[in-house]
């Protein structure tokens, strides 16, 4: 099939070829059918509410639409991945779309079944950002997509297998995105085990369909707009959303070589700091006065995207360790005060959102009740913040009371005795925290019958924080390389700072209190 890539002169080639819209589709729907009644695996279908994923499907409704009753014999499972961090409004689209879909399919007894993915509770991005400090992510500290995307729906994948034995992914992947695509899909091609299926290189016994793998961004859109769609979501509302995320508010679908396409328009998470600017975000605001509700949800997402945000970070890494990099510490989670301010201005924009969006962004959830109590769990049980400030946040932001559960744990001190105690220690943080979390491990050990692990625990606390500041923390750790270098050299080095320092060794494996890597600062 010609797709309509630019011929001779300029001139771009007819949509479809020669075949035209009409015989592909005959011959897509064709191809389908016979690959699902080829054998008894099951389909899942990849579902994002994009146009390629919309494409694909309704490509495969056609087909099942067309065998008789008795032949659909296998499920086609329809999967989303909902980041929990969607745009509002792609959000809203999808889950609707998989209402209509599911009402349809089971009118009509097609074996197709959605089902919308989401993250484990403590893979979500509130949870790692506000709870445990990752920093917002950059393109080499990627930690989102693993957890947010790929785990859910490779689990799914996994259980599937596990239950058939193989599942066959239809994916709306298409050569015409990016030449980096076009690569990989060429090489998978060449790996083919049966017509038109490319094997799974990350999940074993599961192969990879891509019906629209030829198709150009504009025959996507024709077939969208000349099909309607089966499961009654509207296409022409899809091209609208499409258009209101291009600059320009444009969407053509045939087009000259200077005329340009929406077909690079991506949706995502409103919270990306993965790309330089959330285009498809800023172009809704600006292009419709009606999604100006969106506003504060693009000003916190800039706000996470900051060129240098040492100033929010601790400079010791995640165990308490000290990490340079040209003589500089690698800077590690989020202090507790950036993470209570995070979390003040997502409460904050959630309320302003809820209150200037429209009817169905009323009760809107950018953080659910259930990651707000695993972050209270995170910050008062692992980070020893037994001030326990969440639920004052929250009622102070949303004037009203915490729906969470009573925390079930008995602080080592009241408020009125953190007041105190921070009071005592000033501008001196490093023991303010010291000081805080040897309470809390005494308290935590306190009741158990053998107090294994108290004096690890201690000792672990006390190497976080006995030092003066972050100058006195860089300066043992240079002496700490200039001893681990002498070392290696063949020389015994003394005890040249403090008793934490000791020789290393070749069965050493839990990371030292001082290290220091050529790595790129960029992760925790």
């Amino acid at each position: 099939m010609t797709t309509a890539s630019v011929g001779p002169g300029g001139r771009y080639n007819k949509p479809f070829g020669e075949v035209g819209l009409g015989e592909t589709i005959r011959a897509t729907t064709a191809e389908i059918v016979r690959l699902y009644q080829a054998d008894s695996v099951p389909w899942v279908v990849g579902y994002s509410g994009g146009k390629d994923s919309t494409a694909t499907l309704q490509l495969v409704w056609q087909a099942l639409a067309s065998i008789p009753a008795e032949e659909r014999t296998k499920p086609v499972h329809v999967i989303t991945t909902d980041t929990l961090v969607e745009n509002p409004v792609v959000s809203s689209w999808v889950n609707r779309s998989l209402e209509i879909m599911d009402a349809k399919a089971q009118k009509l007894g097609l074996p197709i079944k959605p089902h919308k993915l989401t993250p484990e509770l403590t893979d979500t991005f509130w949870v790692n950002l506000i709870g445990k400090g990752y920093p917002a992510p950059r393109p080499r500290f990627r930690w989102c997509t693993e957890r947010l995307k790929i785990k859910p729906s490779n689990s799914f994948i996994r259980r599937t297998v596990r239950q058939h034995g193989e599942a066959i992914l239809v994916l709306g992947t298409r050569k015409a995105e990016s030449a980096t695509r076009a690569r990989v899909m060429t090489a998978h091609e060449a790996k083919r085990v049966r017509e038109h299926l490319s094997p799974n290189a990350n999940l074993p016994n599961s192969l990879i369909y891509t019906p629209i793998e030829a198709w150009s961004s504009d025959e996507v859109w024709m077939y969208l707009m000349q099909v309607p769609n089966p499961w009654g979501h509207s296409n022409k509302d899809l091209l609208t959303m499409y258009q209101g995320a291009t600059s320009d508010g444009e969407c053509p679908l045939v087009v000259d070589s200077s005329t340009p396409s929406c077909g690079d328009s991506r949706f995502g998470c409103w919270t990306c700091t993965l790309v330089d600017k959330d285009k498809s975000m800023t172009a809704m605001v600006t292009n419709d006065a009606e999604k100006e509700w969106m506003l504060p949800l693009l000003t916190l997402r800039n706000d996470l995207d900051l060129t240098d945000d040492r100033p929010l970070r601790d400079f010791r890494r995640m165990h308490g360790n000290v990490q340079l990099f040209h003589d500089r510490p690698i800077p590690g989670p989020y202090t507790q005060a950036a993470r209570e301010q995070w979390l003040r201005r997502l409460l904050k924009a959630q309320e302003e959102v809820r209150r200037n969006g429209p009817p169905d962004m009323g009760e809107i959830e950018l953080i659910s009740l259930a990651e707000l109590e695993e972050i209270r769990r995170i910050w008062v049980v692992d980070k020893h913040e037994f001030e326990d400030n969440l639920p004052r946040i929250y009622t102070e932001v949303t004037d009203r009371p915490y729906p969470g559960r009573p925390l079930d744990e008995a602080l080592p001190l009241g408020a009125t005795e953190v007041e105190l105690l921070a009071e005592l220690c000033g501008d001196d943080r490093l023991h303010f925290e010291t000081v805080r979390e040897l309470l809390d491990v005494e308290r935590r050990h306190r009741n158990q019958v053998r107090r294994a692990g108290l004096f690890p625990a201690l000792e672990q606390a006390l190497m976080r924080g006995f030092y003066n500041d972050e100058a006195d923390a860089v300066e043992h750790a240079r002496k700490r390389r200039d001893a681990n270098n002498a070392a290696a050299d063949g020389v015994t080095p003394s005890d040249m700072t403090t008793g934490f320092i000791q020789p290393t060794s070749p069965r050493q494996s839990a990371p030292t209190l001082f290290e220091t890597v050529d790595v790129d600062p960029g992760n925790v």
